[in-house]
């Protein structure tokens, strides 16, 4: 039934695929980071780079979607040589972001290329071209040709860190006569949460999977992490920051909005605004100009420094964690203006600040309710509520210092997760 099921996905997928190539390459014209080797979706290779792989024949091959998942994977790679460190690994990535940071922070005795899209021949030629020992997929990238050529080389197949939203979930339950025996071709599923793992094996009853933690919690701050200056945006002048992290749209005018109220009580509160996708940039801009908020994107004051904005807008990538380290205050975006799904709660509280979030956080809940539970975040469910939640935080920095602390400490509480991830990879090549 199963190889029914894929015939039919790879005959219709090149329809799919030819409707969605205008999307891709809008975002490929619009999205920033590392483009130059794109091409190796559809599994085409330089000759330069071909004779690269030839070397990295028989390595692990780990697949990371976008940046967060790169950011884990090479965090994962750092620990896992600690003990082997002979082992060589090739790194493939979905976006130009996420290609862009694992290019500048490639360990050695690593390749980078992109993911190839999932249809058979691409698949089957990086395949052919890699031969990995083995493929280590991060959360729940569940791509059919992927998951059916590794079985079909006898190449062990684990997914990571592995996640069955709220949203999701019905879905897979509905159409598990797929993916039950899709999901089985996979040699281990180390799941985030108890209720993640059940959900697995409610949907594929049999497979061999695991709670082994969120790997997101054993991040550490990077000990090159550059500390920013903000004089150039806002002049030298006692400040508080606020930072609206991780956005959707809706969000930056509600932040911006509430951000011109408190600023006529507090003079000295200034506010970053960091879109999710920074290529949303230009529209925000305006809505800022429309609303009369004085303000200056990122790539703009490279040139141009302006000491006397209010608000900086960061149009760039992979600069967040970097901004946030400088900024008092975190609201954590796509948890505003009728988004529910959240953001990594995990980044601000390892740098011990006060987070705001909406009540409601679908794709991060254990996150989410391990911080709620130590007191350790403000959950609110209205404009309203965001700017008195502020208001709090930005006229009593105790109340802000000892709110980040219990962020930090509440994320220490859950650790281990990459030990027990890689001891259960371990046992799966006994």
């Amino acid at each position: 039934m199963l190889s029914f099921f894929l015939l039919f996905y790879n005959l219709l997928f090149p329809i799919g695929l030819l409707l969605y190539v205008p999307s891709i390459v809008v975002k490929l014209v619009r999205r920033g980071g590392e483009k130059k080797n794109f091409a190796e979706r559809l599994s085409i290779f330089s000759s330069d780079k071909k004779r690269e792989l030839e070397k990295f024949r028989g390595a692990i091959w780990i697949h990371s979607v976008s940046v967060g998942e790169t950011q884990i994977a090479l965090s994962f790679i750092e620990k896992w040589r600690k003990d082997r460190p002979g082992d060589k690994f090739v790194i493939s990535t979905t976006t130009t972001t996420a290609q862009g940071l694992a290019l500048e922070k490639l360990p050695p005795g690593c390749a980078l290329i992109f993911c190839p899209i999932d249809f058979f021949i691409f698949v089957r030629r990086t395949f052919s071209l890699l031969s990995p020992s083995k493929l280590l997929v991060f959360e729940t990238e569940l791509w059919p040709a992927m998951i059916s050529e590794a079985r079909k080389r006898g190449i062990p197949l684990a997914v990571l860190n592995a996640r069955i939203s709220d949203r999701s979930f019905p879905r897979y339950r509905r159409l598990s006569f797929f993916f039950a025996p899709l999901l089985r071709r996979i040699s281990l599923v180390c799941a985030q949460t108890e209720e993640d793992r059940k959900r697995f094996d409610m949907i594929a009853p049999g497979l061999s999977v695991s709670a082994s933690g969120n790997m997101k919690f054993d991040q550490t701050v990077p000990s090159d992490l550059p500390l920013r200056d903000l004089a150039p945006y806002f002049g030298d002048c006692d400040r508080k920051v606020i930072l609206g992290a991780s956005t959707h749209p809706g969000e930056e005018k509600m932040i911006a909005g509430i951000y011109l109220t408190l600023k006529k009580i507090r003079p000295g509160l200034k506010l970053i605004l960091a879109p999710r996708h920074a290529e949303r940039a230009p529209g925000i801009s305006d809505e800022l100009a429309a609303m009369g908020l004085s303000h200056v994107r990122r790539t703009a004051s490279a040139q141009t420094p302006c000491t006397n904005s209010d608000c900086l807008l960061l149009d760039t990538t992979g600069e967040l964690l970097s901004f946030m380290a400088v900024s008092d205050i975190v609201v954590m975006g796509k948890s505003f203006a009728g988004h529910d799904e959240g953001h990594n709660l995990i980044e601000p509280a390892l740098l011990s600040k006060p987070i705001i979030c909406g009540a409601r956080l679908r794709n991060f809940k254990f996150v989410f309710e391990a911080l709620r539970k130590e007191n350790a975040l403000i959950a609110v469910a209205t404009a309203e509520e965001l700017e008195s939640a502020l208001a709090k935080l930005a006229e009593d920095p105790s109340f802000a210092a000892e709110l980040g602390a219990r962020a930090f400490h509440a994320i220490s509480i859950h650790r281990g997760a990459t030990d027990r991830t890689m001891e259960l990879i371990r046992n799966l090549e006994r």
